[in-house]
């Protein structure tokens, strides 16, 4: 259906006004949602979705419009609409020559989401929850929710880009409250990747039950986690949730170049350990942050934003290289067509180090591990951060000790980076959607076993 939309024409009907870019993005989803919240089934619900996105830039002027009208007439007086907003100061005769650049699915998926019969994607629930609920005793609440999205999505611009690819993403969500006679404990957790229905052959429901209610038996009957400044080795099945917060959202080029960024003018400075590496990496096979085109249509990449501690380049789009002076990274996203692109994220990682993650928790006589992070919030212009501890352990002698309940991380990005003195040989990555600007994209992060010499814990003890 979007390949039968006439984009040439559309693209010199926003032109015609004058402009120095034009751009068309097309997109057609299906999305299908199960939730289950305390044994019953709810929401069930496959949904249909097509439109498309206009954009006109002049002078740095963005004009941005989408309709669901998909008839050819509607969506050319749309793009006159939108090129006359820019108010461009004279006509433009630039001739529009497009490309095809079009892309098989990213991931290699054996079991399309469109072949699968709503009963069996119930039955993942069912079989997640029954099991949770016959965990234990103690597990007092269970929600559990099912996603799929289909997206096909066609881009070009007055550029000659003219790309197409389909992204296809998978993800069971999980969330469990274990209860005593004096407090509740919540403990949340996910499967999810660029990939069809085969991601519950590797990663079964029941192996994502056991984990997360596990965890919240754990730290239901754990004791208070101290307050104070201590070393902190968080582990790399943590994920990479601190980086993406902390240190990600403050190299985003839009973020930078509006000095809305810690790191704003730091290229070519060194602003973290030698030791320490960062990549943003969107080709990936089968991660939730991976797709082949971004939504500029620009290939996704494998970016090093930070290179043995010294800041590379930051993640950029079509816009903001044009103001850096380079090439775009591959790193445009939007919600949805009715969505203009920015600057996100894609799989964004600390790579792997020279320091064995048991080496590194035996030369940490006393602290805190961290083996999985809750929410958190931070301020890119200064790097401050809080993150919660969702599941702590006291470090005492160089050896695990006993859980801690109630901990958060409260430290600054930038001087975090540079602090890290230990990263492991080890790489684990965490699965979320990232909001930004009121828009949501799936994401990954990833650390390896690293440790920080000090930190602020904030606890209950």
């Amino acid at each position: 259906m979007i390949d039968q939309i006439p984009v040439d024409k559309i693209i010199q009907t926003a032109m015609h006004y004058g402009a120095d870019f034009a751009e068309v993005f097309c997109e057609q989803t299906r999305f299908t949602m199960i939730d289950c919240d305390n044994n019953a089934i709810e929401n069930v619900a496959t949904n249909f979705d097509t439109g498309v996105g206009i954009r006109v830039i002049s002078d740095n002027r963005i004009a941005y419009g989408s309709s669901n009208n998909l008839d050819k007439n509607s969506l050319l007086q749309l793009a006159k609409s939108i090129g006359k907003t820019v108010n461009a100061k004279t006509r433009s005769s630039k001739s529009i020559h497009l490309v095809e650049n079009c892309s098989n699915t990213l991931a290699t998926v054996s079991q399309h989401p469109y072949g699968i019969a709503l009963d069996k994607k119930a039955d993942i629930v069912t079989r997640a929850n029954d099991l949770a609920w016959t965990y234990h005793p103690k597990i007092k609440q269970v929600k559990i929710m099912y996603r799929d999205r289909v997206r096909r999505i066609l881009i070009a611009s007055s550029e000659g880009i003219y790309s197409c690819d389909e992204q296809v993403g998978t993800s069971l969500l999980l969330q469990i409250i274990a209860a005593n006679d004096t407090r509740m404990q919540t403990s949340r957790d996910s499967i999810s990747g660029s990939i069809g229905f085969e991601l519950f052959d590797t990663q079964p429901p029941e192996e994502l039950v056991q984990q997360t209610a596990a965890r919240a038996l754990v730290m239901l009957d754990a004791a208070p986690a101290p307050s104070g400044k201590m070393p902190v080795v968080i582990d790399s099945l943590a994920g990479g949730t601190m980086i993406h917060e902390a240190v990600g959202h403050g190299l985003e080029g839009d973020l930078a170049a509006e000095s809305c960024s810690i790191y704003a003018d730091s290229i070519g400075k060194e602003i973290a350990n030698p030791i320490i590496t960062v990549i943003d990496d969107g080709t990936l096979e089968g991660y939730r942050g991976s797709f082949t085109h971004d939504d500029e249509g620009s290939a996704a990449q494998k970016t090093v934003l930070i290179e043995n501690g010294v800041l590379k380049t930051y993640m950029l789009d079509h816009r903001y290289s044009n103001i850096y002076n380079a090439t775009s990274t591959g790193n445009a996203r939007r919600q949805s067509y009715a969505h203009l692109p920015i600057v996100r994220m894609t799989n964004t990682f600390i790579a792997p180090g020279k320091d064995t993650p048991s080496d590194i928790l035996k030369q940490t006589p006393n602290g805190l591990l961290v083996k999985s992070m809750g929410g958190g919030q931070v301020n890119t212009i200064n790097g401050d951060f809080i993150f919660e501890v969702q599941e702590g352990y006291m470090i005492e002698n160089g050896q695990i000790s006993h859980p801690v309940r109630g901990a958060s991380l409260i430290g600054n990005g930038p001087e975090i980076l540079k602090t890290i003195d230990k990263v492991g040989t080890d790489l684990g990555f965490s699965n979320g959607t990232c909001g930004k600007q009121g828009q949501q994209a799936p994401v990954t992060c990833g650390q390896p076993t690293i440790r920080i010499p000090e930190i602020v814990i904030g606890g209950t003890a």
